[in-house]
């Protein structure tokens, strides 16, 4: 969230959240990051965090990612409609993992790691969606 000693004014600060709901590309996260720290000084951890969270949204939708649930031990990630764009690539990159990824009975991607923080599983997660978001991209010819 946006600390209020960060941004007093409540007008103000719902149509920041406004503007963040509507971004749609990493690009636009590092232009609003910009404009924060412009307007109102260095930013918090907390809008840290929340730049972070936003970015992971856009991923997931590009990655047809529906929930990902994120844990000091991992993260289990579910598909829209149990489907990914290329489900051969997907499951090459599962078997890649070794033991630090399976798929369950219920169709959901678990990945295994040692995530102590809330830091430690933004900076994870982020790096899980990526990774699926360049496999859900049609693969470029030789």
């Amino acid at each position: 969230m946006i600390p209020e000693d960060y941004v007093a004014d409540l007008p103000v600060r719902l149509a920041l959240y406004r503007r963040l709901a509507e971004i749609e590309d990493e690009r636009d996260i590092e232009a609003f990051a910009a404009e924060l720290v412009d307007r109102f000084g260095p930013l918090p951890e907390e809008v840290e965090h929340l730049l972070q969270i936003v970015a992971i949204k856009l991923l997931c939708r590009r990655a047809n990612v529906e929930k990902i649930e994120t844990g000091p031990k991992g993260a289990v990630v579910s598909f829209r409609d149990n489907t990914f764009a290329d489900p051969d690539r997907l499951v090459a990159f599962i078997r890649d993992q070794g033991p630090a990824a399976r798929v369950r009975p219920d169709m959901k991607v678990v990945f295994f790691d040692d995530w102590k923080d809330p830091e430690a599983r933004l900076r994870g997660t982020s790096t899980i969606l990526r990774s699926l978001v360049a496999l859900a991209q049609p693969a470029k010819a030789a």
